[in-house]
């Protein structure tokens, strides 16, 4: 009996350690400083917050998002996967192992803020036609984020819409997936 009250014990201070070190990504609050975001290209925006950027330049697709880590740990992202049209929280998220890799390495401290980006470039990219003729049309889209604790744990994903609005896009969170740990719900 004492073993297995030891045992108990260890696991729920190792779930509270972790929970410690979870991140939480949300849209940055439109109050908050705006992020400057420069791709690998050279081309550079600014993620203000409670909106997306969503930019089309030379027939490359440019997304970007402010996000808020509302969690007590470092956020490392890991990649995104896009969606073409709005993406509910009743629909599923593709495999982990889907998702598109980022082309550098972006953290956001905890209770903090930095931002998302990702961009479509190559003509045979399985996405890019259907991406584009939403963007032409100005319908909603939808981008799930891969991210994890800065060890490269507790993997979650956030699912969050760009819903076109004015002369840009709205940036908010629909649903959130536990990866590594159950799921809450």
């Amino acid at each position: 009996a004492a073993v297995r009250s030891a045992n108990r014990a260890a696991r729920a201070a190792e779930r509270s350690l972790l929970a410690g070190l979870r991140p939480l990504l949300s849209a940055a609050r439109p109050q908050e400083p705006p992020q400057k975001v420069m791709w690998v290209d050279q081309h550079f925006a600014r993620a203000e917050g409670g909106r997306a950027v969503v930019e089309v330049v030379d027939d490359v697709v440019y997304l970007a998002a402010a996000l808020r880590n509302t969690g007590n740990g470092i956020a490392l992202l890991h990649g995104w996967y896009p969606y073409s049209e709005r993406r509910g929280s009743e629909d599923d998220h593709e495999p982990p192992e889907r998702f598109r890799r980022l082309t550098r390495d972006l953290y956001v401290a905890a209770g903090d803020n930095g931002f998302w980006q990702g961009s479509i470039r190559d003509a045979d990219d399985p996405h890019r036609a259907d991406m584009l003729r939403a963007i032409e049309a100005r319908d909603p889209l939808t981008v799930d984020i891969l991210y994890g604790d800065h060890e490269g744990g507790q993997r979650a994903i956030a699912r969050f819409a760009l819903t076109p609005f004015d002369d840009g896009y709205l940036f908010a969170p629909v649903r959130y997936w536990n990866i590594d740990l159950p799921d809450p719900r």
